[in-house]
């Protein structure tokens, strides 16, 4: 869970260095893509059952959330309620009874939302 203080402790620091004028959710987002890729690398070229760097994972994956916290404040958004509305609709979507151990029901739920989401426009 990520606490209001560390929260607090990210706003602090991007107001106390003037970062702020920089974090529009244009360059928020990209920064998110970016450090999410370096995530990624982690994994690059390394079979699933070999050990990973896990500290680097570990500041990666840190990047990746600050990032995020950045963009929500920049944007005014409640971190809790866009997860919980968020976390809402995928139960909605993929009932636990029906996709439980069952890749295959996920995987035409999955298409058939893609399908539906295509035919919106």
């Amino acid at each position: 869970m990520i606490s209001d203080r560390t929260i607090r402790e990210i706003h602090d620091f991007v107001i106390a260095r003037g970062w702020n004028q920089y974090h529009t959710p244009e360059n928020l987002a990209k920064s998110i893509s970016i450090e999410a890729a370096e995530l990624l690398e982690c994994y690059q070229w390394i079979p699933q059952s070999s050990s990973v760097d896990e500290k680097h994972v570990r500041e990666e994956l840190a990047d990746v959330l600050t990032y995020c916290i950045m963009m929500a404040d920049a944007l005014d958004i409640d971190l809790d309620k866009i997860i919980m509305d968020k976390l809402a609709i995928t139960k909605r979507k993929y009932p636990a009874e029906a996709v439980r151990n069952n890749f295959d029901e996920y995987e035409t739920r999955h298409l058939n939302a893609r399908r539906e989401k295509g035919n919106a426009f």
